[in-house]
């Protein structure tokens, strides 16, 4: 009884125990759920929030690359812009050139239009005159036939014979003074006429025949490169004409600029300087004049080696490094056309193989033969004739007498004192007459364009003188701190004044005087 007596009891502890167990359980997990719960929403919350967080990082990063793209073709845009500005403003230029040259011929036409009238007017009153010289002639000879029937007595026939005859022999002689006349101003009005036509002739016709012979062309890999070689406002092309001297034309050749001088060296110089400046890409006044400079010194120096190769290619040695320098820069100089440096070496040649067939020293032939234009490489400053330049200059550096002599008596300036020198001269002769060798219109030409240069530069205070355009344009860049903006304004007229004074040339010559001011410092 008291087995079962405690298992009754025990069973409801256990139940009781049970449930207590499994009330504090069910609590204890729902303490734990919330927890989790409130862990799990955190966590959510965490997670909505990084992921507006890259939300916004990603949404920037699309607006800069959206921007970066954006500006790009702007950029792109306004480049095109750009180009084809300059491409309407360069046609617009030319088409301001062709309504320019159209209005001088449509003046021209004008002016003759005029001129052929007043000619008409002037026949009309000639006319007049000569109408009213008749009527005079004819009352003459109603006068003499009442004379001659009083005074001679005669038939009416035979009066009338002697009339017709004196008449005829009075119109015949007005009439050769009238054809005289006429003969006479027609020739005065044909020779005036015809010196117009030649002289603008010429004008027109000028720059393209030196272009033939005073040209080089630069070839460019597109012409977008044209816009860069002129600048803006074309502060590059005219840095470059400035620094080189030489004329930069740029006009519708595709892919070609075209330098003209009439001076080889500074041509070359222009030639060399632009097609690295192209090849740089960097193509701004400071970065020409640089390239300009040293291209001068690198050619300075190819000019000795090219005096240096002549004279090993002639057999000949022992020559004064001054000389050899003048022989190089006959390369960059010409005579009516024929190259020096190529006449001289032909000269030297044809008076070795002459002193060789007469028994005579064959180096020295040569050697007179080679310098006996050397005078021609001389700064053109140094006044008299090219062989007397050549003959002190060739004496100052310890040439062979010999030598000396045949370069100062070529031209019969002096004596000629061994027979190397008739020599010489035969050779020159012989070089300069075979078909083909000179061409004696540029050489006047060049001579033209060199003297317009000397006289511009003859004023106090003229750094540099440039002339282009063929001649029909000289620049002159003046020292700043010397020359003012209203002393340049009198140079310029000065300057034409003595050109029209000297000088003698078909149509006109512009004169540009250049002043430029820069101020230049250096941040350490």
């Amino acid at each position: 009884m008291a087995v079962n007596l405690d298992i009754i009891i025990l069973i409801p502890m256990a139940v009781i125990l049970v449930a207590l167990f499994f009330y504090l359980g069910w609590q204890f997990n729902s303490r734990i759920g919330k927890k989790s719960l409130l862990s799990a929403e955190e966590k959510a919350k965490q997670i909505i929030a990084d992921a507006q967080k890259d939300a916004n990082n990603i949404k920037r990063e699309k607006l800069l690359e959206v921007k970066d793209e954006w500006y790009k073709k702007k950029v792109e845009f306004d480049n095109e812009v750009n180009q084809k500005r300059q491409k309407i403003h360069n046609l617009e230029k030319q088409l301001t050139a062709r309504e320019e040259n159209i209005e001088k011929k449509f003046d021209l036409v004008i002016k003759k239009e005029k001129e052929t009238k007043e000619a008409e007017r002037e026949l009309h009153e000639f006319k007049k005159k000569l109408d009213v010289r008749m009527q005079e002639i004819s009352r003459i000879e109603a006068e003499q036939n009442e004379k001659l029937e009083k005074i001679s007595g005669l038939t009416t026939e035979e009066a009338k014979k002697m009339l017709m005859e004196n008449m005829v022999n009075q119109a015949k002689t007005d009439a050769a003074v009238v054809v005289k006349e006429i003969h006479d101003q027609a020739k005065a009005d044909a020779k005036r006429e015809a010196q117009k036509v030649i002289v603008q002739a010429i004008q027109r016709t000028a720059a393209d025949h030196s272009v033939e012979t005073t040209v080089s062309v630069v070839q460019i890999q597109n012409d977008d490169m044209k816009g860069r070689i002129i600048g803006k406002e074309g502060r590059n092309i005219r840095s470059f004409e400035a620094a080189t001297g030489v004329d930069v034309i740029v006009d519708d050749t595709p892919e070609a600029v075209i330098l003209s001088s009439f001076d080889q060296f500074r041509r070359e110089v222009a030639r060399v300087s632009l097609e690295r400046l192209i090849a740089d890409g960097r193509i701004h006044p400071a970065r020409i004049e640089e390239v300009v400079e040293k291209v001068k010194q690198e050619l300075e120096e190819d000019m000795v080696r090219e005096g240096e190769n002549t004279i090993l290619q002639l057999g000949l040695h022992n020559m004064h490094q001054e000389l050899i320098r003048h022989i190089g820069k006959m390369r960059y100089r010409s005579s009516y056309g024929q190259n020096l440096l190529q006449h001289s070496v032909e000269v030297a040649y044809l008076t070795g193989i002459m002193a060789a067939e007469v028994g005579l020293d064959v180096n020295l032939a040569k050697r007179a033969g080679l310098l006996h234009d050397i005078g021609k490489t001389v700064d053109k400053s140094v006044e008299g004739p090219h062989a007397l330049i050549g003959y002190d200059l060739t004496k100052k550096y310890k040439e062979h007498p010999i030598v000396v002599n045949a370069v100062g008596s070529h031209h019969e300036d002096i004596e000629m004192e061994h027979p190397i020198a008739p020599l010489v001269q035969a050779a020159d002769a012989i070089s300069g007459a075979r078909p083909g060798a000179r061409r004696e219109p540029l050489e006047g030409y060049v001579k033209r364009l060199e003297t317009l240069e000397a006289l511009a530069k003859s004023f106090e205070g003229v750094a540099k003188t440039y002339a282009i355009q063929a001649g029909r344009e000289v620049r002159v860049v003046v020292e700043h701190d010397k020359i003012d903006d209203v002393v340049a304004d009198k140079l310029s007229h000065d300057i034409a004044a003595k050109i029209e004074e000297e000088m003698e040339y078909p149509g006109q010559i512009k004169v540009t005087v250049i002043r430029e001011v820069r101020k230049i410092s250096y941040a350490k």
